[in-house]
C-alpha cells in the first residue's frame, strides 16, 4: 500500500513538471540585433608625437585644455640642432663667396685665361709670320715647326683653361645650392621643437612633463575633438555581414545606469583585428549625453531588422536549431529573426500547437 501511493505521487510530480513545460506559441514584435561591447572616444583623437628628440622644456597646455589647430603643445630644447643650424650658415657663406669670386677661385681661374690667352696671340703672330717665310723659303723647317707646335699648346692651354672655368663655375654654383638646402633643412629642424596640434579639439592627456626625455618614438600628447564622441564597438567576424551604414544602435553605458541611448553605424572597417577575431564597427550618438569622457564602456545592440506581431517560441525550446517537441513527437520547423530569448517560427506549427521544453 505504501508503495502504490509513493507511485501516485511520483507521477503526479512528473505529470504536473510536464504540464509545466508545455506552452503555446505567442504572437509578438522581434526585433534582431547584433550585441556588441562598447568604447567611446573623442572623434579624430590622435597621438602627437615630437618629430625632434631632446629634453621637454615646457608644456603650453594642461589637460581638459581646448586648443585650435597650429596651437602649441609642448617645447622641446636641443642644442644640436642648433650648432648644425649655425653650420650650415657658415657652410652656405663659404660656398656663396667661392662663388663669387671673393675667394680668388674663379678670379684665379680668369687671370690665367687672360696670360694664356696673350701667350696665345703672341705664338700665333710668330707662326703666322714663320708660316709666310717658310712660303718664300726663307728660314729653316726647324724654325717653322717650332713656332707652329707653340701656337697649337698655346691654343690648347686657352681650350682647357676656359672649359676648367666653367666647370669650377658650374660646380660652385651647385655647392652653393647644395648649402642653401641644407641651411633651409636644419632651419625646419630648428622649428620642429615646438609641437603643435593638428586639429581643433581638446587636450585629453600630456605624456612628458617638464625635464624628462622626449624622442620621437614615444607620443607627447593625446588630442581629439572637444565636442563630437565616438562609438567604438568590435563586432564577432559571424556578425559583421549583417552590419550596414546607418543602421540602428541602442547603446547602455555604465556611466549612465537604466538609460537607453541612440545612434547610428557611420563606419566600417574592413581589417579585421586577427587576436580577437572581430570588426571594428562606428557609430554617433543621435542626441549625445551632456557628459561623455574617452574610454567609457558599454554595451550595444545593432538593429538588423524588426517585425511586428510574428509567431515565436523560447529558444530553449528548439532541438538541434530547427526542430520543436509536440503532442505528435518531434517536429521540423522553419525559423526566421531571433533575438537573444526568441525566435521566430515561419512554418511547422501554429499558435494552437503545444511544444514541450527538451530534457
Amino acid at each position: 500500500m505504501k508503495k502504490h501511493y509513493l507511485l501516485i505521487l511520483l507521477t503526479l510530480v512528473l505529470s504536473c513538471n510536464k504540464t509545466s513545460d508545455k506552452i503555446l506559441p505567442t504572437e509578438q514584435n522581434v526585433t534582431e540585433s547584433v550585441y556588441s561591447s562598447v568604447t567611446i572616444q573623442p572623434d579624430s583623437l590622435y597621438q602627437a608625437y615630437a618629430t625632434v628628440a631632446g629634453i621637454l622644456e615646457k608644456n603650453f597646455t594642461e589637460e581638459g585644455d581646448v586648443i585650435k589647430k597650429n596651437q602649441a603643445i609642448s617645447q622641446i630644447i636641443n642644442n644640436t640642432p642648433i650648432l648644425n643650424t649655425q653650420n650650415a650658415k657658415l657652410a652656405l657663406d663659404l660656398a656663396k663667396e667661392n662663388y663669387n669670386g671673393s675667394a680668388a677661385i674663379l678670379a684665379g681661374i680668369k687671370d690665367e685665361i687672360e696670360a694664356a690667352n696673350l701667350k696665345y696671340k703672341n705664338d700665333s703672330i710668330h707662326f703666322f709670320r714663320q708660316q709666310n717665310l717658310w712660303k718664300q723659303n726663307i728660314g729653316s723647317k726647324a724654325d717653322f715647326d717650332a713656332k707652329e707646335l707653340n701656337y697649337q699648346l698655346s691654343q690648347n692651354n686657352l681650350t682647357l683653361l676656359k672649359n676648367k672655368y666653367n666647370q669650377t663655375k658650374n660646380q660652385l654654383k651647385t655647392s652653393v645650392k647644395q648649402a642653401q638646402n641644407n641651411y633651409q633643412t636644419s632651419l625646419i629642424s630648428t622649428k620642429d621643437f615646438t609641437v603643435k596640434s593638428a586639429i581643433n579639439g581638446k587636450v585629453y592627456a600630456l605624456y612628458k612633463a617638464s625635464g624628462e626625455l622626449v624622442n620621437t618614438m614615444e607620443p607627447v600628447a593625446a588630442i581629439g575633438s572637444a565636442s563630437t564622441f565616438i562609438i567604438e564597438m568590435l563586432v564577432d567576424e559571424v556578425d559583421i555581414v549583417k552590419i550596414t551604414k546607418n543602421q540602428e544602435v541602442l547603446i547602455t553605458l555604465d556611466a549612465y545606469t537604466g538609460k537607453v541611448l541612440q545612434g547610428k553605424v557611420s563606419k566600417i572597417y574592413p581589417k579585421k583585428d586577427e587576436r580577437n577575431q572581430t570588426f571594428k564597427v562606428e557609430a554617433v550618438f543621435v542626441n549625445p549625453p551632456e557628459v561623455l569622457y574617452p574610454g567609457l564602456s558599454g554595451e550595444a545592440n545593432i538593429i538588423i531588422s524588426k517585425k511586428e506581431k510574428v509567431l515565436t517560441i523560447p529558444k530553449s525550446y528548439l532541438i538541434n536549431n530547427n526542430q520543436v517537441k509536440t503532442e505528435n513527437g518531434i517536429v521540423s520547423i522553419t525559423t526566421g529573426l531571433e533575438n537573444m530569448e526568441f525566435i521566430e517560427v515561419l512554418s511547422g506549427i501554429t499558435k494552437d500547437t503545444y511544444i514541450y521544453k527538451p530534457e
